[in-house]
């Protein structure tokens, strides 16, 4: 579904990814992991087109997504929930996950998701008239997620998934990630904690200084307690 070759960016001549190389598969439920730092929000905004790669390409479903502006790209099935939410703070909670629903699929399939959403995420249904600036943390991150599936995607890239999330908003969020896959959704997420990757995701992919370190099954990152340190405790460098 997703292959990623040789994709470099840059910021101000500073090197964010270096030479990037994944394929995600249709129906696979991934997480990327890593240090902060390590160019993980940086391959979301290239995929999802905020931020333009020097080189490499991004192939989506055998089509060449560099040649897709930003804007169109949501109408291919990809949906992108950013690092810190990023909620209208001055809209309801309804008017939010009604943004997330402009893409073709999205406006085409509205009654139906909208009523699937707000069964998935309870607390969602109860706040429909709420500020979404009201809302608590754990509140907003189910909305985005919610926002995100709006757009009936085949691919959603959650970035942070768990930062600042308490146990229990996370088992939620979580259960409905699980649902989406079970559905057939291709699910990527950003992911600092191992535990919660291994818990999840199928396959993962370590990131460290803007390079791959290490693609495989989530369990075989238990056996490279090199890497497992440099996400708890950014110690040392991970070796190949």
């Amino acid at each position: 579904m997703l292959e990623i070759q040789d994709l470099s960016v840059s910021y101000g001549g500073l090197a964010a990814l270096r030479g990037v190389s994944l394929t995600v598969d249709e129906g696979q439920f991934v997480a990327i992991v890593g240090p902060n730092g390590a160019g993980k929000t940086t391959l979301f905004k290239a995929i999802s087109g905020t931020v333009a790669p020097v080189s490499g390409s991004i192939l989506f479903e055998g089509r060449d997504l560099l040649a897709v502006p930003p804007p169109e790209r949501a109408h291919l099935g990809i949906a992108h929930v950013p690092e810190g939410r990023q909620v209208f703070a001055s809209m309801t909670v309804l008017e939010n996950l009604e943004m997330g629903a402009y893409s073709t699929r999205g406006r085409v399939e509205w009654h139906r998701n909208i009523d699937r959403i707000l069964t998935l995420f309870p607390v969602l249904a109860e706040r429909r008239k709420q500020l979404a600036g009201t809302l608590s943390g754990g509140e907003q991150q189910m909305m985005a997620v919610g926002r995100a599936l709006m757009a009936a995607p085949d691919l959603l890239m959650v970035d942070e998934l768990s930062l600042g999330l308490a146990p229990v908003v996370m088992q939620d969020i979580l259960r409905v990630l699980e649902e989406m896959a079970k559905r057939g959704v291709t699910l990527v997420v950003v992911e600092q904690s191992v535990n919660i990757a291994l818990g999840l995701a199928q396959r993962a992919h370590f990131m460290e200084k803007g390079m791959i370190r290490f693609s495989g099954p989530t369990a075989e990152l238990l056996e490279r307690p090199d890497l497992v340190r440099s996400v708890f405790f950014g110690e040392g460098h991970a070796t190949p």
